[in-house]
């Protein structure tokens, strides 16, 4: 069971709205990466007052946990973003920053040590917040338009075994045999109707094909992490046919 409290590192940040929220209010955890070359630059940035974002946490690569907004204070690190009925996730989320350079700076694994504490935090802010298995979320989940975080390395597999977030149950073999298999237009549409009702947002693009790419990429970093082209397929169609099917 996941202890009362976590030992953490103060190092706080000012870039928070003044006003306190309810602990009900709390209802998504929101993983990122820092995607910035160096540790201390990334935290730099988050406790800078002229920076205007933060985050709740910040995971650092020896694995150690800062804390650098209150959780009943709204953080800054989620920008425009909804899922389901929710807009603006900031209001109802506690935002965890993992330290990694990110795609724009030769993306990496996260370390043993950053998962270990990944599960730490992520148990006790489940349990303190009564937080469901498809609340807990990437920030390309919710603003699939315009982030990657925390990207396809990672461990959302991993971490759902531990009931840390939402995986699909099919079989690894048998649904890799549908990789790369064309999809019907109604198989397409019924995929992209899939994710919305899953919860990612459904956002109108003046080009409407390059948002379902965008999409399409978001979903296959968080389920189909070995393949990542913006390509509808049959794995990605049954894989979604099965989240929709997994009790909430």
């Amino acid at each position: 069971m996941p202890k009362s409290s976590i030992d953490t590192t103060l190092n706080y940040s000012p870039n928070f709205d003044v006003k306190k929220r309810g602990l009900k209010e709390i209802k998504f955890i929101i993983f990122h990466y820092t995607g910035m070359k160096k540790e201390n630059q990334a935290i730099n940035k988050l406790i800078n007052h002229k920076s205007k974002v933060s985050s709740h946490y910040l995971i650092k690569n020896n694995g150690k946990i800062l804390t650098l907004v209150p959780e009943l204070y709204v953080a800054w690190h989620a920008g425009v973003s909804s899922w389901k009925k929710y807009k603006s996730i900031n209001k109802y989320s506690i935002g965890i920053e993992i330290s990694n350079p990110g795609h724009e700076h030769s993306y990496k694994k996260f370390s043993k040590k950053q998962i270990k504490s990944i599960l730490k935090l992520s148990s006790y802010l489940i349990k303190k917040y009564k937080i469901k298995s498809n609340f807990i979320l990437g920030h390309s989940d919710i603003a699939p338009d315009r982030k990657k975080d925390p990207g396809e390395n990672f461990p959302w597999k991993y971490l759902s075994k531990k009931n840390i977030g939402y995986w699909h149950e099919l079989n690894d073999i048998k649904i890799l045999k549908k990789r790369n298999q064309k999809v019907s237009k109604l198989e397409k549409e019924e995929f992209l109707n899939n994710l919305y009702k899953i919860g990612y947002p459904k956002i109108i693009f003046s080009n409407q094909r390059k948002y379902f790419r965008l999409l399409t990429i978001a979903f296959q970093r968080r389920y189909r992490q070995k393949l990542v082209n913006g390509l509808i397929d049959q794995e990605c169609y049954f894989i979604s046919k099965n989240l929709l099917k997994k009790p909430k």
